[in-house]
């Protein structure tokens, strides 16, 4: 009887684990080939310049299979509006979590970069990103609060 009871506890513990391993595979799915794709973004916050500013943007962009990322953007810095460029190079880790650095330019000429840490979620499908450096085309950094929301433009599903 003892015996019995000893095997269907290990059974239940067998198929606890077994349960749990699909939600633990479907958990981190992300590679830097899942980042490709086209997507829409908005971006808002605060600059200390050295007064605070708010900042806001909507913009596009494209992600290719190894990072490679172009797109353009509307941007403004209290109240003054600028149509700007946007290219850099992203990477995505398995675990769904990258990082981003990416030039801002106008007519070609460097404005300012921006580094990134990012998360995606919704299958891969929404990106949520927060800029961890900001930094002038003269070298001069600037403390920045700014949060992004990205939406994937095709869903991969």
């Amino acid at each position: 009887m003892r015996r019995n009871f000893a095997y269907a506890g290990l059974l239940a513990i067998a198929l606890c684990i077994l349960t749990m391993l699909p939600i633990h595979a479907q958990a981190a799915q992300c590679s830097q080939a899942s980042g490709a794709g086209s997507w829409a973004y908005t971006y808002t916050g605060t600059v200390f310049t050295p007064a605070p500013y708010p900042v806001a943007a909507v913009g596009h962009f494209h992600q290719d299979f190894v990072g490679n990322v172009s797109g353009g953007q509307t941007h403004t810095l209290a109240g003054q509006t600028e149509a700007e460029d946007i290219s850099g190079t992203a990477t995505v880790n398995h675990d769904c979590t990258g990082s981003a650095t990416i030039r801002v330019l106008v007519n070609g000429q460097l404005l300012r970069t921006a580094t990134l840490d990012l998360v995606y979620d919704s299958d891969g499908n929404h990106v949520r990103m927060i800029f961890t450096s900001l930094v002038l085309a003269d070298g001069t950094q600037v403390p920045a609060v700014i949060t992004v929301d990205g939406h994937r433009l095709v869903s991969r599903q």
